[in-house]
């Protein structure tokens, strides 16, 4: 089974041989990476990855939309058009596989080979995490919030893995979309993360608040996308700084924070993984070149983050987020209101 995972990337040097061999695990074959105006060497270590089937394009994007523009270019790239499935995920995002041997192929077997697979978030916090480290993501963050209820949503986002056999109109960021005419009888084989059908209003895009998100209880048995969007506060500020690799005039600020930093949760089910996770990075790091690369993209970040304390405003940012309160936006007032409040 050929799989190919496509992303866009920015300035996440030190992220990427994990997100790779994580991904390899999976079974995950082939990776296409977009990357946008990268200084920390981003750029030369995905090219140096060449011989782990790396594919490495700039952003083809001017201005606008950076994901939706590389996705479209990506559904004629050979190494979309030649898999046999499609993950578009971010680098922060990995695919936490419950079913059989833990892989993309026990996935999908799970689901009853689909079209599509629809897995639902979790959001995982940043839990006093002040400090960089160069190891593993998933190792270091294991609070979330309940995976059924995030904010004062029922309803969670999701990523899709897509059959090459998809009636496919274009690639979303979240989900794939076929044409608004097509009869019912050809309307593709789609389910969620426990094999269930996906909802009809999400699966017509009937309702504009559902495009990309359904509601999450119950719909990760076999399945759950851990989503590290905060990851240490160090690697949040350079975050900000950076800006939003998929879109343009997004700040990641006090809410973007605090909506993700619910601790509420401890899941390690993820953990599973990383015995082989490490001896793969290991294999990767054991080419001089790659690990030279990647050793420059750590010292990259850590420059850049301490020349954003050296700045008052990061400075300050700094504090406000870390003395923030590990509650998302709207529970304190619904403590007070229920009298919880302390």
């Amino acid at each position: 089974m050929r799989i190919t995972a496509v992303t866009c990337v920015k300035n996440e040097g030190p992220f990427l041989l994990e997100w790779i061999a994580f991904n390899r695990l999976l079974g995950v074959t082939d990776f296409l990476f977009y990357s946008n105006d990268c200084d920390d060497g981003t750029d030369a270590l995905l090219e140096a990855l060449a011989d782990w089937r790396v594919v490495h394009l700039p952003n083809p994007a001017q201005g606008r939309n950076y994901q939706m523009e590389a996705l479209k270019d990506a559904a004629h790239q050979p190494v979309v058009t030649a898999a046999d499935w499609v993950w578009i995920a971010d680098v922060d995002e990995f695919l936490n596989i419950h079913a059989g041997d833990h892989t993309i192929p026990a996935l999908i077997a799970a689901c009853g080979n689909p079209q599509a697979i629809s897995v639902t978030f979790q959001f995982f916090a940043n839990a006093q995490v002040w400090d960089f480290a160069d190891r593993p993501v998933i190792e270091q963050f294991t609070r979330s919030h309940n995976p059924d209820l995030w904010c004062a949503e029922s309803a969670i986002e999701v990523k899709t893995l897509v059959r090459a056999d998809f009636p496919l109109q274009y690639y979303g960021a979240h989900r794939p979309f076929f044409p608004g005419r097509t009869p019912e009888d050809k309307r593709p084989v789609w389910t969620d993360g426990s094999g269930r059908p996906v909802p009809e209003a999400f699966l017509l895009t009937a309702n504009k608040r559902r495009i990309r998100k359904f509601p999450a209880h119950g719909a990760r048995r076999h399945a759950t996308l851990n989503h590290y969007a905060l990851r240490s506060l160090d690697s949040y500020l350079v975050k900000n700084d950076r800006g939003d690799v998929n879109r343009e005039h997004r700040a990641f600020d006090d809410t973007y924070w605090r909506e993700r930093n619910d601790p509420a949760w401890q899941d390690r089910s993820i953990h599973r993984y990383l015995p082989a996770l490490r001896a793969e990075m290991a294999r990767m790091m054991a080419d001089p070149r790659i690990a030279v690369l990647h050793r420059a993209a750590v010292a990259a970040h850590v420059a850049k983050r301490d020349m954003l304390l050296a700045q008052p405003a990061y400075r300050a940012m700094y504090a406000q987020l870390k003395a923030a309160p590990m509650l998302p936006p709207g529970e304190p007032e619904l403590r007070k209101a229920l009298g919880y409040a302390r």
